[in-house]
């Protein structure tokens, strides 16, 4: 079996393969564009950001399995697979610690002014007085949107801090340490901290809108470590500024593909977001498990034809 990786993976899991005798062509550059002159004769694809699109899936000769070194799989074209016959994988769960811890530092930055308070410094600036206006997050009220495998994580450690939890899933949720809530108004009002943990799809695009971010307490921290479409951008910035939200950004509209550059954003020009750089999943832990669980999703599927996590059906 010939696999290409075309994103950054851990060397030893690369060894690993190839010590089962599959043929690994490693390249970690390679972007959207650059993707359908290098599929012809791959059998297996496995990618983290790069998006996987129509053109690059049609223009495969023996592509056979499509494999996200993550969670969601919003950046390969699921339809055009169907088409093709080809199988898409996932590796869900490895990557929740380092989300979840993640989002917590976010939280911690925003009410702390962390980033502030270094940039000051940097800048010879002493304004003691005003960075000692945090509220803390003990006994603080949060907010949990979509209690999947990241979204557990978040609790355990906002438990940890003495929050109150409350979290709205499609599934059913059995924690005790948890209050569900069935309707946005019903808690965004009362919530300090709001998580959002949610893949992207027709149902949650835009879910955050100018409705819910009215139904937002004056001040409150919104987090989003998901997906950017979730979030309408222009919503949250005029919560932002009319409404003293402040936001910690793990995603955003307009994100580059490439590794490094330059960056432009309208979210730049206001205060009160921080946005980082697309690393909820860029822990080493979180890096070589799901490498290791890609690796056993193309070995199994050598040895028993199964496909592993598989999220299309053909």
């Amino acid at each position: 079996m010939k696999v290409l990786i075309a994103d950054k993976f851990p060397d030893v899991f690369i060894q690993q393969l190839k010590e089962n005798n599959v043929e690994v062509l490693y390249e970690p550059k390679l972007g959207e564009n650059d993707l359908p002159n290098s599929i012809k004769d791959v059998d297996c694809l496995v990618v983290r950001s790069t998006v996987v699109n129509a053109k690059t899936i049609e223009e495969s000769n023996s592509l056979k399995l499509i494999i996200r070194a993550g969670s969601g799989v919003n950046n390969i074209d699921i339809n055009a697979a169907n088409q093709k016959n080809v199988f898409v994988s996932n590796c869900p769960g490895k990557n929740s610690i380092a989300v979840a811890e993640l989002a917590i530092g976010l939280m911690i930055a925003l009410d702390r002014r962390i980033p502030h308070n270094v940039a000051d410094f940097k800048a010879g600036k002493w304004n003691k007085g005003e960075y000692s206006k945090a509220e803390g997050l003990f006994g603080k009220t949060l907010a949990i949107v979509g209690y999947g495998a990241i979204g557990k994580e978040v609790a355990k450690r906002a438990l940890a801090f003495g929050m109150k939890i409350y979290a709205k899933d499609i599934f059913p949720i059995n924690d005790p340490n948890v209050t569900v809530f069935e309707k946005f108004e019903d808690v965004l009002p009362i919530a300090d901290v709001i998580s959002v943990h949610l893949p992207q799809n027709s149902e949650t695009k835009n879910l955050f809108n100018d409705n819910l971010f009215n139904l937002m307490k004056n001040g409150a921290i919104f987090i989003n470590t998901s997906r950017a479409g979730v979030v309408n951008e222009d919503s949250l910035i005029k919560a932002v500024k009319e409404k003293n939200i402040k936001a910690g950004l793990d995603v955003f509209i307009g994100e580059p593909e490439d590794k490094g550059g330059s960056v432009s954003s309208k979210l730049q020009e206001i205060d009160n977001i921080y946005v980082t750089h697309h690393i909820g999943a860029s822990t080493e832990q979180a890096q070589n498990a799901v490498a290791e669980e890609t690796v056993n999703i193309i070995l199994d599927y050598i040895k028993t034809g199964e496909i592993r996590n598989c999220v299309n059906k053909k």
